[in-house]
């Protein structure tokens, strides 16, 4: 098990929802948490403010890591503020779910480019620090419809299967390094999103859920928190965590 205490990880789209619980989670165990957002800066600091009422340490930094300069000064300012990097989760994301038929190039570029191309912007920018941490931890919160597919959802599922795939890629080369690299792939998780399906349509998804409920954000916070504390061994993974929905 390794000791989270004094760790430093940066948690891209943090203000709300897994981010946030994410965030919140790996504050909770003693690490300094960098939550970045990209436009709402009223939600990321009240992250902010919840983590240091208990105790945490944590501070809001706004970028669009989906511009690679922009992801770069996120991570000199996490080194100028703290002097390492140990962790980095890439869980910064849209939709623009429309069916293929409809989807502009417009939908396809944006979403690929905040989904997948900012994996990339992220962990350029971090590797060389996270690799000289003796736990370091690439984390990226993937989905289960990069795995199985969605309808309407070409462009969402392009991205996320693309994460994964860079997962394992990644991994391969860093293992010898001690750094591990590993998705995390959610099914319905009970966030903004999926409440804002109407009632009948999240009825039939349950009933499709072989637990019969949606996940909750801490849910997949606690998968992170276990690849940070005890995934010295696991490298190149799709952690999934979907109540039984994709096996």
């Amino acid at each position: 098990m390794v000791k989270l205490d004094n760790r430093v990880a940066i948690v891209t789209g943090g203000s709300r929802g897994i981010g946030a619980a994410i965030a919140k989670t790996l504050a909770a165990h003693g690490i300094k948490v960098v939550i970045n957002y990209n436009s709402n800066s009223d939600a990321a600091n009240q992250v902010v403010s919840e983590i240091e009422e208990a105790g945490g340490t944590a501070f809001a930094s706004q970028a669009d890591v989906s511009d690679a300069a922009q992801a770069r000064v996120l991570v000199e300012e996490t080194i100028n503020r703290y002097g390492q990097l140990d962790i980095l989760v890439n869980n910064a994301g849209i939709t623009r779910d429309r069916t293929f038929r409809k989807i502009s190039e417009e939908d396809w570029n944006q979403v690929i480019q905040v989904n997948l191309n900012s994996v990339y912007n992220t962990t350029s920018a971090a590797l060389a620090h996270i690799q000289q941490s003796d736990a370091g931890r690439i984390i990226s919160i993937s989905s289960i419809i990069g795995q199985a597919g969605g309808f309407g959802q070409a462009n969402y599922a392009a991205a996320k299967a693309g994460m994964i795939g860079f997962t394992k890629s990644l991994a391969l080369e860093l293992a010898k390094s001690g750094t591990t690299v590993n998705a995390i792939c959610p099914g319905f998780i009970d966030t903004e999103m999926v409440q804002a399906i109407p009632d009948e349509i999240r009825q039939q998804i349950v009933a499709k859920i072989p637990a019969r409920r949606f996940g909750a954000p801490e849910e997949i916070a606690r998968g992170v928190l276990f690849l940070c504390q005890d995934g010295e061994y696991i490298t190149g993974q799709q952690l999934n965590i979907n109540g039984g929905l994709y096996m």
